[in-house]
């Protein structure tokens, strides 16, 4: 199996800054598409950013120009680094990836289990 982990969530100030880093890990033959998805509370959950294997990017409007999403292949490790956080980007923020289980080839969705941002002064 698969399994995402997600870590550097917290609290920060209105301004700041904040990566997010998310390890995959296991029988892992391949990685397609990694991204971030946010909740807030009461609110659907929405896409953040994607990164495919390929690196190319695409980000929700309302973080363009401040959030920075990347890979590590050699890793196996998608970053979101956040800079002038607002009070609105306060939310649980979960990875995501298309993988390939070496023992199960078919492509599958993996989920992390969510990090909490908070962004308060």
């Amino acid at each position: 199996q698969v399994q995402l982990v997600e870590s550097g969530g917290g609290l920060v100030q209105p301004g700041g800054s904040l990566r997010l880093s998310c390890a995959a890990s296991g029988s892992i033959f391949s990685i397609g598409a990694m991204g971030w998805y946010r909740q807030a509370p009461g609110k659907q959950r929405e896409l953040v950013a994607t990164v495919t294997s390929g690196g190319r990017t695409n980000y929700a409007d309302s973080v363009k120009g401040r959030f920075t999403i990347s890979r590590d292949n050699a890793k196996n490790t998608v970053y979101l680094q956040m800079n002038s956080l607002k009070p609105e980007d306060t939310a649980v923020y979960y990875c995501n990836a298309d993988a390939v289980d070496y023992n199960d080839y078919r492509g599958h969705d993996y989920w992390g289990q969510g990090t909490q941002v908070t962004v308060s002064s």
